[in-house]
């Protein structure tokens, strides 16, 4: 595993490389809407997740194997393209639906590009309409008006069959009727044989995109791939397998906000989204902890709960959640204790069951002395245990428990924020805002996170003043679509 000093140095090299294309292709398959960015821009995101540990060298490398880098894939990494396929297997971090429309980006005309413009006049305002110069200009305007996304392509689809690209919709139609699942075939490339991927539609997260999945392998130089398993291709009648929730109750969501400010959007939003909420203000450390121990036993007594979310919004340090407690040494709650409580040893009944967490934490200077190598700024610390060989602490999480099915999702900005006037917190308002339109969509978790990351990307970049960081990790086995 690369030491975050090296990966570091890795996407400096890395981005530096690339040409301005390349740079815009790699944010798109990042999750970012805004492609407007050189190496510089590009280098400036994959430095913010590699320090954050939402990236590692398996991300690094998928990247440079899509836009088909492949002299820089062997320069940083050691690693031909044949070997990076069969290492990754059907392990695919990034967006299936988004390498499909980088493939598609590939092989379009500048004659097309006129074409779609034209076709489009309509449909996408003027003065974006106007900026569009490539294939995936015009595919992220769509994704703003919710036209194209990884489940709803038909639109895209009838676009390119009239401007007369039926091998390029064939390929649109193909992904549509295997949901992502089945592998799509790279289209020609001039510098590479056609390469064959398994798809699957996340980021993963995350991504984000951006995720560290708990399954991630490492790849560095040629001797670690050809120890990676090599996975079966998934078969064209494959689907991907997503957690089961009914339809009217999907199930228990416990929301507790020590700041009085977005409980009541989150409430609002998770009833909607059909699950039982309970929202608690303004309660102390004890309290609180007392509540999560009563809520744990309850949730884990029931068996009609096919989910369950817990929401958090308080004040804190890197490792401990204060509500409404004043700061001082050793007071507050321990996060980690928050998700043990729920994991499936202590909750029988949400074994195989998505347990999700998303924290909003306004971060104060630790009250002690801080100690050698500690984090500045109240990014999340480690015991020993916690870290991963040749990691470094800075910018990184608690690990996310053993057992399966958990999605922690935690973010920290300063707790000065919470002195402007009407504060509402910009991951909270980007979270609710697509979980609400990935239900429409029918989108995945990870996927919504992953187009989470790159809004909350583009509010730093605006607002370095008041800045979010994000932690996502996650042990989900399948898809889920809160929908």
């Amino acid at each position: 595993m690369a030491s975050t000093m090296q990966l570091l140095e890795t996407v400096n090299e890395m981005a530096g490389a690339l040409d301005s294309g390349e740079c815009r292709t790699m944010l798109y398959l990042c999750g970012r809407l805004d492609l407007d960015s050189n190496e510089e821009g590009l280098g400036e995101f994959l430095r913010s997740g590699v320090i954050q540990g939402q990236m590692n060298d398996l991300f690094l490398v998928e990247l440079l194997f899509e836009v088909k880098r492949f002299d820089i894939l062997w320069k940083l990494f050691s690693t031909k393209a044949h070997d990076v396929e069969s290492a990754l297997g059907n392990r695919h971090v990034l967006s299936r639906y988004r390498v499909l429309m980088v493939n598609i980006n590939e092989n379009i005309t500048n004659g097309d590009i006129k074409n779609l413009i034209f076709l489009l006049s309509r449909t996408v305002p003027r003065e974006k309409i106007d900026k569009v110069k490539y294939f995936l200009d015009v595919v992220v305007e769509l994704e703003k008006l919710d036209k194209c996304s990884p489940e709803h392509l038909d639109f895209i689809e009838k676009c390119l069959r009239n401007i007369d690209r039926i091998d390029l919709a064939k390929k649109v139609c193909l992904y549509k009727q295997s949901d992502g699942a089945l592998q799509i075939q790279s289209l020609p490339h001039p510098t590479a044989p056609q390469q064959s991927t398994a798809a699957h539609c996340p980021t993963q997260t995350h991504s984000y995109p951006l995720q560290q999945l708990n399954h991630t392998q490492t790849l560095h130089n040629a001797p670690q791939i050809s120890t990676v398993p090599v996975s079966t291709p998934v078969s064209q009648e494959s689907v991907i397998e997503e957690y089961s929730l009914k339809a009217e109750q999907r199930g228990f969501c416990l929301i507790i906000d020590c700041v009085g400010a977005d409980g009541e959007r989150l409430e609002q939003a998770f009833r909607e989204l059909h699950f039982r909420v309970e929202l608690h203000q303004l309660l102390s450390a004890h309290t609180t902890e007392s509540l999560l121990r009563e809520e744990s036993l309850r949730v884990g007594a029931q068996h009609c709960a096919d989910a369950f979310v817990c929401c958090i919004i308080s004040r804190g340090t890197s490792t401990r959640l204060l509500a409404t407690d004043p700061a001082q040494r050793g007071a507050g709650l321990d996060l980690d204790l928050v998700r043990h409580l729920f994991s499936g040893n202590n909750c029988p009944m949400l074994a195989g069951k998505p347990k999700l967490f998303f924290i909003q934490r306004y971060g104060i200077q630790q009250p002690s002395v801080p100690q050698p190598g500690a984090c500045p700024g109240g990014a999340p610390t480690h015991r020993d245990s916690d870290l991963e060989t040749d990691g470094v602490a800075c910018g990184r999480g608690p690990a996310v428990p053993t057992d399966a099915d958990v999605f922690w999702s935690h973010c920290w900005t300063s707790e000065c924020q919470l002195e402007q006037g009407n504060h509402r917190s910009v991951y909270l308002e980007a979270l609710t805002d697509g979980l609400l339109r990935g239900r429409r969509r029918k989108t995945n978790l990870v996927d919504i996170h992953t187009e989470l990351n790159g809004l909350i990307y583009d509010h730093n970049k605006r607002n370095p003043a008041a800045r979010y960081d994000i932690d996502l990790k996650h042990t989900l086995r399948r898809h889920l679509c809160l929908t």
